[in-house]
């Protein structure tokens, strides 16, 4: 599956999948992120069993305030509608499939 970009449009129905949702928050212009940014991908690619989905920060203020986003990237994950893990700042693609597989 493709990452899929996340916005208040369509974040209800994101957050009531079947599968586990793994949530990347970023912006553009954070380095971090972009490092971040193809492990998402990857992650997407290689494991279909996950919901994989992007926040541009920027363009979504509510969504990054109502998950208390400080800094980022924040990564989320949310298993039946609830929050199980919750990271900021950057991480190897090991201890991102670590959070999802909490």
């Amino acid at each position: 599956m493709s990452v899929l970009p996340v916005n208040k449009s369509n974040f209800d129905s994101v957050k009531k999948s079947d599968k586990p949702v793994f949530l990347d928050f970023y912006a553009d212009w954070c380095g971090p992120c972009r490092m971040v940014s193809p492990l998402v991908d990857e992650i997407a690619e290689e494991c279909p069993q996950y919901m994989v989905g992007k926040i541009n920060v920027d363009k979504e203020p509510e969504l990054a305030q109502a998950f208390g986003v400080l800094s980022i990237p924040t990564l989320v994950v949310i298993k039946n509608g609830k929050i199980t893990s919750q990271a900021a700042g950057a991480r190897p693609k090991s201890a991102i499939l670590a959070m999802l597989e909490k």
